[in-house]
């Protein structure tokens, strides 16, 4: 089946071609620096780590760029606000960012360019685009892009220039030749970090920078552009015009975008203050855990974030995890209905996963295919299989799975292999009271044992246990 992608310019699935043979260049928009990440941003690293691994799965490389913005009148006033250097801030905050996406298994980018690395490229593209007549200095040393100049503007989002114009509040800017103008160099004000330029001291725009780190790095065609749906518009918006009016060639061949993370019904963001970071969360929960929250749903919706739908994950990760377990004490079963079984879903979770897949990154339907797969392995360990049989359809589990980035390692063991033997020993202990049917303590040890984060399972080859 042949990979199709969503693309938000054309708004259809479309196959998926890339410029080059063999090779995907992709480019993410990443974080503002400037306060602590929170799991609205884990979400989308989530999603594009997911596409590029599927991608690399399929025999592509990718080369995949996402940068920093470590400079910007967020930074600035928060800086500010703490009597702190601007780009000292910036750097805290990305060092934190970087340690995140570790913790989270994200596959490092390519490479993470930032806007202060590269103002060189940015002043070139600047100066280019007052050549080519669609940009112009203004008295103050501010530069704008001449949005009416482009006259595709509006392609991506759907908006027509008009009617955004008559239903916005546009503050008066005598600096501007048209309220719809955009700045893409700013004139330094007191205080703030600036860089020389051909218009006097100042800084970058915030689109200008994606389109310089853009060309700096991937050229001037790429094949997938991502990012939140909530940088559709004006983001990428005007990085499609910068950088179109710049080069004069199609820009990205597919702009793909996530949906947003809500909670309590309403985008997780700093402005409305309903936050929870990446560092709360994964002080009480592996990182896995949100994953698989956002595996469970289309990337393209928007996902539902409460303890309920982090309990479902947690539940559906330990069912995975479950699956790799080995073979009950004294099997020996190496053939039968329950064997056969397993074969045939072992082989059909694979064709299952990459169809999945293929329809625009399905990760709702590839988990499915796992989960079946979990429910075969789990009935021909039921029925006595040994490890021998068990074993190739774990591998192909465990294979899928970090595929989407699962690593499925056991929860933390909180007494180690020192409680081994003494679990062993409840273990003989109990089972001596079920023979007895002293039921009412057999219950208080399984019981006991789980509040210490030991589960149980009985089956007729006798009682396994695992760590939670």
């Amino acid at each position: 089946m042949t990979l199709r992608i969503y693309n938000t310019l054309t708004r259809r699935k479309e196959p998926f071609e890339t410029l080059e043979p063999g090779v995907v260049r992709m480019y993410v928009c990443g974080p503002t620096v400037y306060d602590k990440a929170h799991v609205g941003h884990a979400m989308s690293v989530l999603v594009f780590d997911i596409i590029r691994r599927y991608l690399e799965y399929k025999g592509y490389t990718v080369l995949h760029v996402m940068n920093y913005t470590d400079v910007d009148d967020k930074i600035i006033q928060r800086a500010n606000a703490q009597g702190r250097e601007p780009l000292e801030l910036a750097e805290e905050y990305m060092h934190e960012f970087d340690q995140h996406l570790r913790d989270l298994n994200v596959l490092p980018a390519t490479i993470n360019p930032r806007a202060t690395q590269e103002i060189g490229q940015i002043i070139q593209m600047v100066q280019g685009l007052i050549d080519k007549g669609y940009a112009y200095p203004a008295p103050n040393g501010d530069v704008y892009f001449r949005v009416r100049r482009d006259k595709d503007y509006g392609k991506l989002s759907g908006r027509k220039l008009d009617d955004m114009r008559a239903g916005a509040r546009i503050e008066v800017d005598e600096n501007k030749e048209d309220p719809m103008d955009f700045a893409l160099w700013k004139a330094s004000k007191p205080g703030e970090p600036a860089w020389d330029s051909p218009w006097g001291p100042g800084r970058p725009g915030w689109h200008i920078e994606c389109s310089a780190m853009n060309l700096a790095h991937l050229g001037e065609q790429i094949d997938i552009h991502g990012g939140g749906n909530d940088l559709i518009f004006p983001h990428h918006e005007n990085e499609i015009a910068q950088t179109e009016s710049y080069t004069g060639k199609p820009f990205a061949r597919y702009w793909v975008h996530n949906g947003m993370l809500q909670l309590s019904g309403e985008k997780m963001s700093k402005s409305i203050g309903n936050l929870v970071t990446i560092e709360d969360f994964l002080a009480e929960h592996d990182g896995d855990v949100l994953r698989m929250m956002v595996l469970n749903s289309s990337y393209r919706n928007p996902l539902t974030f409460n303890d309920e739908v982090i309990a479902q994950a947690e539940k559906a990760l330990e069912r995975l995890r479950g699956a790799l377990k080995p073979a009950l004490p004294g099997a020996s079963l190496t053939e039968g209905e329950a064997v056969e079984a397993l074969k045939q879903q072992t082989e059909a979770a694979k064709q299952g996963f990459e169809a999945a897949m293929d329809d625009d990154f399905n990760t709702a339907g590839a988990l499915g295919e796992l989960f079946a797969l979990v429910k075969a392995i789990n009935q021909a360990r039921d029925a006595g299989a040994t490890d021998a049989v068990l074993s190739p359809a774990q591998q192909t589990l465990a294979e899928l799975a970090g595929v989407l980035g699962l690593r499925l390692r056991p929860a933390a063991q909180p007494a180690g292999k020192a409680a081994e033997p003494f679990i062993e020993l409840l273990l003989e202990v109990r089972s001596e009271l079920r023979r007895q049917k002293l039921w009412a303590l057999s219950d208080l040890i399984r019981d006991r044992l789980k509040d210490l984060g030991v589960a149980l399972e009985d089956s007729k080859g006798g009682t396994t246990w695992h760590w939670e």
